[in-house]
């Protein structure tokens, strides 16, 4: 008994592919293998690789002669499943039946191997099959093993592999090249790439818009902005059907490269060509607006997106918050947050954090407190960049007090304090000038098991020089060299300084010396001091020493 005809299975005809199976195993005799194979190859295409598996098996167990299509979806299961190593058990079922098996057999292994990051194993066995002849590879061995080589960083070996495919029978094709194209952005040899497309042109291969992205997002990542646009113009006279990803590469790119126009006028050539710019072409246009501090434009870019029925995303709000809190507009951003709601949006950790900034950033603490209430009352959990926004908006707005209480709970109550945070305090007491709570502070992070970290050394350098302590300066300066900790170009131009405020001249030409001989140089602070210091006139020989070091010509 045949089972009658069933329409083509759709993708979302798994249970009716199951159901189908099911039926056919207990028909007897056993409709063609044809049949129950197509069954099988519905459920595996729909990611259903188990199910898939248990069908297998039960055809073996029923004694059903089944030929390499199902081994082959089988295969194909476990590799998806990341259990190659079964892939290969059953390869080896195969060859004990007899049977020999295909190129799809191996192209699913060397993809299974790909999968599982064992592409090393999947040369090997490229190489084997080529070098004894077992079988002929075709276009999507061939793809497969350069996408994966590729994948690897191996881009050269790539290369190898495509001058073989060229000189053999079986020609690469669009696809290779692509992947090959793509390869060279990432690894920065964008002028590469731009030569295999010439290569392909004089081959009559055509380029797609994969190849096209892949150059113009590589141009765009070295700033060659008129050769992305150039090839942009190229890919649209070629009649290359773009989509939004090209658009929005070159947009973004642009964008944060403080072409906020030239993004725009881009977004216009877009629209043009029928490619619909969707939420995140807009977003990138806002952002770049915003890192210019153009508000009203971008708020302008945010209105136009609403008008044209393109719902804004939280992003979307993060960004115009963001760009409105660092221009000092702290109104404008609030007003943006509460319309969140209205919109079905709900605030993000990155959202409180970006308005908690802002309204630290103008002195707001009390309206900051409430905020983070509110936020612990939204069920939002505070990350730790979260107390760091709050213990350096206290500290800064001198609320030293508050700070260290909230650092004791975060103590307390488990919070991971990082390096930074004890910086941030340690910071603050220094200028604060309690020096000896600095000191507790950074003997009890060095206890605590942390790492420290230049910074560390140069807030407490720092420190005891704004309070004149230039001892103890000199003596952290040194400890700092002896546990590893080497002084960067911040750590020499504060001491220096330090010893210059209190007329410590031939110490600083001493430490002056070094710091030049150690390759760094004066920072604009420094240099500032030393012209300052230039005009009053003093006759002391060390400082003169040190302005001739500075100026040698009067």
């Amino acid at each position: 008994m045949v089972p009658r005809k069933h329409r083509n299975l759709g993708p979302n005809d798994v249970q009716e592919a199951e159901a189908l199976l099911n039926r056919m195993t207990h028909m007897r005799p056993f409709p063609p293998i044809s049949q129950i194979t197509k069954a099988l190859g519905c459920i595996t295409r729909m990611g259903n690789y188990v199910t898939a598996l248990s069908h297998f098996k039960k055809l073996q167990l029923l004694g059903i002669k089944v030929d390499l299509y199902p081994w082959n979806i089988a295969i194909n299961c476990y590799c998806h499943l990341n259990r190659v190593d079964f892939g290969f058990s059953l390869l080896g079922g195969l060859f004990k039946r007899g049977c020999t098996p295909s190129v799809v057999t191996f192209n699913t292994l060397i993809n299974g191997l790909i999968i599982e990051d064992r592409t090393a194993e999947a040369s090997e066995l490229f190489k084997k099959l080529v070098r004894n002849s077992d079988i002929e590879p075709n276009l999507v061995m061939y793809g497969t093993i350069i996408n994966g080589i590729c994948k690897t960083g191996n881009t050269i070996t790539a290369i190898r592999l495509l001058r073989i495919m060229e000189e053999g029978s079986c020609k690469p094709n669009t696809v290779v090249y692509s992947t090959i194209t793509d390869s060279l952005c990432k690894d920065g040899m964008v002028d590469d790439a731009a030569s295999l497309l010439l290569e392909m042109k004089d081959r009559g291969i055509l380029a797609d818009v994969i190849t096209y992205n892949s150059l113009i997002h590589g141009l765009c990542n070295f700033g060659k902005w008129k050769e992305a646009k150039r090839m942009l113009r190229e890919m649209l006279n070629a009649g290359i059907h773009s989509n939004y990803r090209t658009f929005n590469v070159l947009v973004d790119a642009l964008s944060k490269e403080g072409k906020a126009k030239e993004a725009e006028e881009v977004l216009e050539v877009m629209i043009e060509r029928g490619v619909g710019p969707d939420v995140v072409t807009y977003n990138s246009l806002m952002d770049g607006y915003c890192l210019q501090g153009q508000m009203d434009e971008a708020m302008r870019v945010f209105n136009k997106m609403v008008d044209l029925g393109i719902q804004p995303s939280i992003i979307s709000h993060n960004i115009l918050i963001n760009g409105y809190c660092k221009k000092m507009k702290i109104n404008e951003a609030m007003q943006l947050f509460r319309e969140m709601p209205q919109r079905g949006l709900k605030p993000t950790v990155e959202t409180f954090n970006t308005v908690l900034q802002g309204l630290f950033g103008v002195g707001r603490c009390a309206a900051a407190h409430r905020l983070f209430d509110e936020m612990q009352a939204a069920g939002i959990i505070p990350s730790t960049l979260t107390f760091g926004i709050l213990l350096d908006g206290l500290c800064k707005n001198g609320n030293i007090a508050l700070a260290l209480s909230l650092f004791k709970t975060m103590e307390r109550n488990g919070f991971d304090i990082d390096v930074v945070k004890y910086n941030i305090l340690i910071d603050a007491l220094c200028k604060a000038k309690k020096m000896d709570h600095a000191r507790d502070l950074f003997n009890k992070l060095s206890s605590q098991g942390l790492h420290l970290d230049v910074r560390t050394y140069n807030i407490m350098i720092g420190g005891f020089c704004y309070n004149g302590l230039l001892n103890e300066a000199k003596e952290f300066f040194v400890e700092m060299e002896r546990k590893g900790y080497f002084p960067d170009a911040c750590t020499y131009n504060v001491i220096i300084r330090g010893f210059l405020a209190r007329k410590k001249y031939s110490e600083a030409l001493v430490l002056l010396k070094e710091m030049v001989a150690k390759g760094f140089s004066a920072d604009a602070s420094t240099f500032s001091y030393i012209v300052n210091l230039r005009s009053t006139k003093e006759q002391d020989p060390a400082l003169q020493k040190v302005i001739k070091w500075f100026m040698p010509r009067d």
